[in-house]
């Protein structure tokens, strides 16, 4: 038996938790389900979190394209989310995923963090190598 609340938003309504910022996005950090190694930071809308909740596959919004971003759409690197978590605020999201073809970066790497402060020496270095030229992943 129902409560009077509709099934669809029953499936929805752990969306008014999430606490969006001004444009309506909240951060999504996504991580490796097995390794839990941070791969990417990027955004998402209420309608891409539902997307991503409904299909079990990480969409995003994309801030430069102005649309739902469905990761792998252009290069294969889909990731398949095992499970979504709310920090204890309410405004950022975690998708642990299984990161297909194992390159989450779009510059070929397996994270986009592939840089590592060398404090001493005041600089970046890179310290993931590229296992995909980025050519060859988005030719179009």
């Amino acid at each position: 038996m129902t409560t009077g609340i509709a099934a669809g938003e029953r499936a929805t309504g752990w969306l008014d938790e999430v606490h969006f910022d001004a444009a309506g996005l909240v951060t999504v950090i996504a991580q490796d389900a097995a390794t839990q190694r941070v791969l990417m930071v990027a955004w998402a809308n209420r309608d891409a979190l539902a997307e991503t909740a409904a299909t079990s596959r990480a969409v995003y919004w994309s801030r430069s394209r102005n649309r739902l971003w469905r990761k792998g759409e252009d290069s294969g690197h889909v990731q398949q989310v095992a499970e979504i978590r709310l920090d204890c605020d309410g405004d950022v999201v975690l998708y642990a995923v299984a990161q297909q073809g194992g390159i989450a970066c779009h510059t070929g790497r397996e994270s986009c963090f592939y840089r590592r402060l060398d404090a001493g020496a005041g600089r970046w270095l890179t310290v993931d190598p590229v296992l995909r030229d980025p050519e060859l992943i988005y030719r179009k």
